[in-house]
């Protein structure tokens, strides 16, 4: 009943940025191949913070 006064947990923040930066790194891919990898690198990044949560 109350679930919006829960707090994320930080698997889950971590992979509201994820998919934002990939997001980000998808529309930057039009305009800029560098700096569209960058924010690619920067989501691979995450995505293994996310897997290390797990572990």
């Amino acid at each position: 009943m109350f679930k919006f006064f829960k707090s994320k947990s930080k698997e889950d923040k971590l992979y509201k940025k994820y998919e934002r930066l990939l997001q980000e790194s998808h529309k930057l891919s039009t305009t800029s191949r560098i700096e569209s990898e960058k924010k690619y690198a920067e989501a691979q990044e995450i995505l293994q913070d996310i897997d290390n949560l797990k572990n």
